[in-house]
């Protein structure tokens, strides 16, 4: 199975760790949104969307990728990090891949250290996040993709 997660990545790197512990299991495609402007999806059957959480939402670059460059009908799904985990904060990114008739196949969450904002005054809240049993979770969570 051909896939591809495309993500953004930045401030502790906690979600390319993620993508880091897969793409040592699996062969799939990372593609970083903040160095790649054009990409063609088309050719891949799986595709993922990863992010930290920023003001309750995937990573704006993130979301701006997904509503140009996602072709109709794939097979989708997300993972992100962050300091407090919500469901609600794939709403933005799920209500993009619906309007592109997308499957949605699951999403994997897990804290990662986050500074953001007033948090940094603090030193910040979840150090050590993701842990490795974070990180092979999500290593199982795409195995789990991949044998759907």
């Amino acid at each position: 199975m051909k896939a591809a997660i495309v993500y953004y990545s930045k401030h502790h790197g906690n979600t390319k760790k993620l993508l880091d512990a897969i793409a040592q299991e699996y062969d799939v495609e990372l593609i970083d949104v903040s160095n790649t402007k054009v990409f063609d999806l088309s050719e891949y059957e799986v595709i993922g969307f990863a992010s930290g959480i920023y003001y309750g939402n995937m990573h704006k670059l993130v979301l701006q990728y997904a509503k140009k460059n996602l072709p109709l009908n794939k097979k989708v799904f997300f993972i992100y990090t962050c300091g407090n985990i919500n469901k609600i904060y794939m709403n933005a990114i799920k209500s993009i891949v619906k309007a592109k008739h997308a499957e949605i196949l699951g999403e994997y969450e897990c804290f990662g250290f986050d500074t953001f904002g007033p948090l940094k005054l603090l030193g910040g809240i979840r150090k050590g996040h993701p842990t490795v049993e974070e990180m092979n979770r999500a290593v199982e969570f795409y195995t789990g993709i991949v044998n759907k």
